[in-house]
């Protein structure tokens, strides 16, 4: 159980840093009003979404 949380943590630290570098992309919507921000990441769900395509394809061949 111990090893399982280690794996997660690191792995959640991977996906944070990655997140800070492509985390804002151009394409992505930022909607600013006074008090107000709403963000759209459109283009960076994209690219996970393209990135994670492409590793389950890879893995499911190997299966």
């Amino acid at each position: 159980m111990g090893k399982l949380f280690i794996v997660l943590g690191i792995l959640f630290i991977i996906i944070g840093l990655i997140w800070t570098f492509i985390g804002k992309l151009p394409g992505d919507i930022v909607i600013r009003k006074g008090n107000f921000t709403m963000y759209f990441p459109i283009v960076t769900s994209i690219i996970i979404s393209i990135i994670l395509s492409v590793l389950f394809f890879i893995f499911g061949r190997f299966r």
